[in-house]
């Protein structure tokens, strides 16, 4: 598998964002927020990466975060179960809720544990 991240994996619709917000599951994983959704009318796991500007005030400190956590997510996305029997794909946002900057290394753990807990799912 390629370790791209191309257009049609961005969740950009604000139907299904909606929707991952109101049916979706979430899980803390200090410092993110991970929300999931499972559906089955999809050919493809779609995700969403947001940083407050409550918490960050200046858009260079939100692009970072949110520069790392797809980065973190674009590594190990192959982890992902693809191809399940019942062809059921993801809607997943991570929302950084930390209020302070942290380390690559921690945001890569932290997406990549919620992405073996979508494993259990």
């Amino acid at each position: 598998m390629r370790k791209t991240f191309p257009k049609r994996e961005k969740l950009t619709h604000k139907k299904r964002i909606g929707e991952l917000f109101r049916e979706g599951q979430s899980v803390v994983l200090y410092p993110i927020r991970f929300i999931y959704l499972p559906i089955s009318d999809q050919g493809h796991h779609q995700v969403l990466f947001s940083v407050p500007k409550r918490n960050f005030k200046k858009a260079v400190d939100r692009n970072r975060i949110k520069r790392q956590m797809r980065e973190a997510y674009r590594l190990h996305k192959h982890l992902i179960p693809y191809n399940s029997p019942d062809n059921v794909h993801f809607l997943l946002g991570y929302i950084y809720i930390g209020k302070q900057k942290t380390l690559y290394q921690r945001i890569e753990t932290k997406i990549k544990e919620s992405i073996t807990r979508l494993k259990k799912v």
